[in-house]
């Protein structure tokens, strides 16, 4: 080989070499590129994480109100039964105790 084709070979392989590292560079800056998107999808992804948590509390706090309720209308239709009965119960003692008095000092 002469000194010609060692410096053709050497002048390939240098630009071999600068190919190389260009596409390393691009390379690297793909590979930040999506770093950065994958942070950004991490981020998002909590903050998601955190409102779906917020809406379970919210849910389950709900929930207890709607037992809750559900309770107080039941104890409500107990005393939509039981309190005009007992009413009436009063009424009759009362027109029975009424009446018997009167019996009474009618008759003696």
């Amino acid at each position: 080989m002469t000194a010609a084709d060692l410096n053709l070979e050497a002048e390939k392989i240098h630009a071999e070499i600068s190919k190389l590292i260009s596409d390393s560079i691009k390379l690297h800056a793909e590979t930040s590129k999506l770093i950065t998107e994958n942070l950004k999808l991490s981020a998002e992804n909590a903050k998601l994480a955190a409102e779906s948590a917020k809406l379970t509390a919210e849910r389950t706090k709900l929930d207890a109100e709607g037992e809750k309720l559900s309770v107080e209308t039941r104890k409500l239709n107990r005393e939509i039964f039981w309190y005009p009965l007992g009413i009436a119960t009063a009424l009759v003692g009362s027109v029975a105790a009424i009446t018997a008095l009167a019996i009474r000092y009618l008759l003696y």
